[in-house]
């Protein structure tokens, strides 16, 4: 597991697009991909939820996930995170994000909307069934 647990700071506008993005569906689960430049986080790819109960859980479209990892290849970036959001759970993952978390290099966000009308937005490195929350600060 590499050490991301040091404070990372993601830039504003990556951060309103994320919220943005889990706003427009509040009671499904939103999902995509983060990439970075230097491991700097740079761009934000939006993926259809494609999970049979997707006010539970997500499932990142494969056509649409492959799209985006190409497009990243072909701009210089780097996986940097997969951010999915909880409509009515705290932003700590759960059981089914954990089980299903295939890339340890990369952070899992999860945005909650569950926090009295207050946007949260949480990283966590997960690797061998563990999970550390790390630290995020606006850019």
């Amino acid at each position: 597991m590499t050490d991301k647990t040091k404070e990372i700071a993601i830039p504003r506008k990556i951060v309103q697009k994320l919220l943005h993005h889990a706003q427009q569906t509040p009671k499904l689960e939103v999902c995509g991909l983060i990439s970075s430049r230097n491991n700097i986080p740079f761009r934000s790819y939006p993926i259809e939820n494609t999970a049979a109960q997707p006010e539970g859980f997500f499932n990142l479209d494969a056509s649409q996930q492959i799209q985006a990892m190409a497009q990243m290849r072909e701009n210089n970036e780097q996986l940097f995170a997969i951010y999915h959001s909880h409509p009515t759970a705290p932003a700590i993952p759960s059981s089914t994000d954990i089980a299903q978390a295939t890339y340890p290099e990369a952070l899992a966000i999860i945005i909650t909307l569950k926090t009295k009308g207050v946007l949260e937005l949480r990283a966590y490195q997960i690797a061998d069934s563990q999970f550390i929350e790390v630290p995020l600060c606006l850019d």
